[in-house]
């Protein structure tokens, strides 16, 4: 994110000393939207009445606003608030992330307060630095479990080797969506990434670089708490082509044994993108398909007569990138088939996400 930088001094009463406040740098995000749903929604905040088969309508999917700050070279601040748009915090801005980061050097680094703990790289992007519209939408990325928006409260460390990015932490594990019945266990998270061509600095992660960078990573992740467990692995290849169009693939499997839902799960899902060398306007235009299965056990161990449940999501983009993560607006289009039923709701829409 871009970020202006308030610099400031402050008189105590008639005293003649000036206290010099840390640089602090505040930031904005926004994503919006126009949204169509067909007999049901699968991303975006609409209901279709039981007397209608679509729903149209805007959303204010969300707004966030950062504050980081230097307390000294290596301790560091960051506040990020987020007002979600819709469901019970409707109208109510929450806490997002709240960091108390000790950043001693590229190898050891200790994160404490709520913040995304170690998981895949959809969660370590969220929606403002994904590739697509819906990164969520198909229960495959980001599936661990969280307190809020992919959240936990904990403290981890993190630090960066060469090529090797190692993360691991301790979190309170009290999350809204996990299935582990003593949630007063902590949950232990960890993360090995390895990118063999440019580095990717930093405990946060992207989607995609819009050809800054050539990416090729492999991220392997594994969670547990009281006993259950969640696990998965990520890839990420992107590169700047000759003719300057950045073709990208990403790929995800996760396996659940009981960690964030009250069966186990497996599920994987592939991602492509090309970014158009050539400038209309003032952008871009970018072409994204992706596609993931889901596999939802019975829960009938022995009884083969209940079938699992399989869950595919197609997605497709057509996207106009004006400044990266700053600027951009795209179409997309969402098809959900299960196993379970013969509904296949499809969902389209607009975004614009804008970021100062």
């Amino acid at each position: 994110m871009a970020a202006a930088t308030l610099g400031s001094q402050v008189m105590a009463g008639a005293a003649s000393a000036d206290v010099t406040l840390p640089p602090v740098t505040v930031g904005a995000g926004i994503q919006t939207s126009f949204y169509s749903c067909d007999k049901a929604c699968i991303y975006s905040p609409g209901t279709i009445s039981g007397t209608d088969s679509t729903v149209s309508g805007f959303a204010l999917d969300s707004i966030r606003l950062y504050i980081n700050g230097s307390v000294t070279d290596t301790i560091k601040l960051t506040f990020n608030t987020e007002y979600d748009g819709s469901g019970p915090n409707e109208n109510k801005v929450g806490v997002l992330d709240a960091i108390a980061r000790f950043e001693f050097s590229d190898q050891f680094n200790i994160w404490a307060g709520r913040f995304l703990e170690p998981s895949d790289r959809a969660d370590l992007h969220g929606p403002y630095y994904a590739n697509d519209w819906t990164p969520f939408a198909d229960g495959v990325s980001d599936f661990y479990p969280s307190v809020a928006t992919g959240r936990d409260n904990g403290l981890a460390y993190w630090g960066q080797f060469g090529i090797v990015k190692v993360s691991v932490g301790a979190f309170d594990g009290g999350s809204l969506n996990s299935a582990v019945a003593d949630k007063s266990k902590l949950l232990y998270a960890g993360r090995v990434m390895l990118d063999f061509w440019d580095p990717e600095p930093g405990y946060y992660l992207n989607s995609t670089y819009y050809g800054e960078k050539d990416v090729l990573a492999v991220g392997l992740v594994a969670q547990s708490q009281d006993s259950k467990t969640g696990a998965s692995i990520d890839a990420l290849m992107e590169k700047k082509l000759p003719n300057n169009g950045v073709a990208t693939v990403e790929g995800e499997y996760i396996h659940d044994n009981g960690l964030s839902g009250l069966t186990t799960s497996k599920g994987w899902s592939g991602m492509g993108s090309y970014l158009f060398p050539q400038v209309v306007g003032v952008g871009k235009f970018q072409l994204l398909g992706k596609y993931s299965q889901k596999t939802i056990d019975s829960g009938f161990a022995n009884d083969t007569t209940v079938a699992a449940n399989k869950l595919k999501t197609t997605e497709v983009n057509v996207n106009y990138i004006i400044k990266g993560f700053n600027a951009r607006v795209g179409f997309y289009f969402l098809n959900q088939k299960s196993d379970l039923g013969n509904v296949s709701p499809h969902e389209v829409g607009l975004k614009l996400q804008l970021q100062i």
